[in-house]
């Protein structure tokens, strides 16, 4: 994966990511689950895919 590609991923994993935290921040002061759960769950495997894809290619470009 080019630079550019894996920058705009990051980007990409910050703002998901910060989104889970503002969603779960806003559940808990909710007191209850409701319509958030499936954005929650929909955020988090955006994430953890984004999250992946990084892992995946910084290990790619580490030289032995």
């Amino acid at each position: 994966m080019c630079l550019q590609m894996i920058s705009i991923v990051a980007i990409a994993s910050i703002v998901i990511w910060s989104a889970v935290s503002r969603e779960l921040v806003k559940s808990s002061k909710e007191n209850g689950k409701g319509k958030n759960g499936r954005k929650i769950i929909t955020l988090m495997a955006a994430g953890t895919l984004s999250t992946l894809l990084l892992t995946i290619s910084l290990f790619q470009n580490i030289h032995f």
